[in-house]
């Protein structure tokens, strides 16, 4: 049996995206919470969250949020390109 883990995700084409360029933090606050649900009710295990690279604030505010939310397994930057992080949740 195959367990899938973020570390086996090379390509992320194939996985739905959220972009947060040009929301500030409140409003990329709920995106995500409302992302990680709309995910879960679909039975989308993995999926991308684009933040960017610029001042950090964004790519802070979604580690802080992944990182109390009790349905994400795991999350890290996506090892390609530092300005999205690859996240699991659990169904």
């Amino acid at each position: 049996m195959f367990i899938m883990t973020l570390n086996n995700v090379v390509f992320i084409d194939q996985y739905p995206k959220l972009d947060l360029h040009g929301y500030d933090r409140e409003t990329a606050r709920v995106a995500i919470l409302d992302f990680i649900q709309e995910n879960k009710k679909l039975k989308q295990e993995i999926f991308v969250i684009v933040h960017g690279v610029g001042s950090g604030i964004l790519r802070e505010t979604t580690k802080q949020i992944l990182s109390k939310n009790k349905l994400v397994l795991e999350f890290k930057t996506y090892y390609y390109n530092s300005g999205c992080t690859i996240v699991r949740i659990s169904l």
